[in-house]
């Protein structure tokens, strides 16, 4: 009789788990595939963060120069699908200017991506990197933003 009650019990409790997960009827698998998505409609990417760093450049022409390295490093990744997400912060305590959401497979990659831009290269900015697990569609985000944008940088 234990045996039977338990074995009720098993199947009633596996029941409820399989009914607590239900198939989403707006579910888009040739969508969510060609995002990379995962069943839960995420995916893993790389968030930089970007800090002050150790080049204090004083000369204004020079520090115009490495901005607009960064500023066309950042169009380029975005034009590549690389660059999901970038903007500055806020003022903080902690020297945190800005972060970069990066459609990456691996670091070594976020490595190579950020070569080129010339104001972390010259260490006006230095950066910390994690993976970090978002939604497989943000990246969908950026052809609605050319519509908002009057001006281009």
């Amino acid at each position: 009789m234990k045996h039977l009650i338990l074995l009720l019990l098993l199947v009633c409790t596996s029941y409820l788990h399989a009914s607590a997960q239900s198939e989403n009827p707006k579910y888009d698998k040739a969508l969510a595939d060609s995002l990379g998505a995962d069943k839960y409609g995420m995916k893993m990417y790389y968030l930089v963060i970007l800090k002050t760093g150790s080049n204090q450049v004083t000369d204004k022409e020079k520090m115009g120069q490495l901005f607009k390295g960064h500023m066309d490093n950042i169009n380029k990744l975005v034009k590549d699908g690389k660059m999901v997400i970038a903007g500055p912060l806020g003022k903080n305590d902690k020297q945190y200017r800005g972060i970069f959401v990066l459609n990456a497979k691996t670091k070594e990659e976020v490595d190579s991506l950020l070569e080129g831009d010339a104001a972390i290269k010259e260490k006006v900015f230095d950066v910390e990197i994690y993976p970090w697990y978002g939604s497989a569609a943000l990246p969908k985000y950026l052809e609605y933003h050319e519509k908002v944008e009057q001006t281009k940088h």
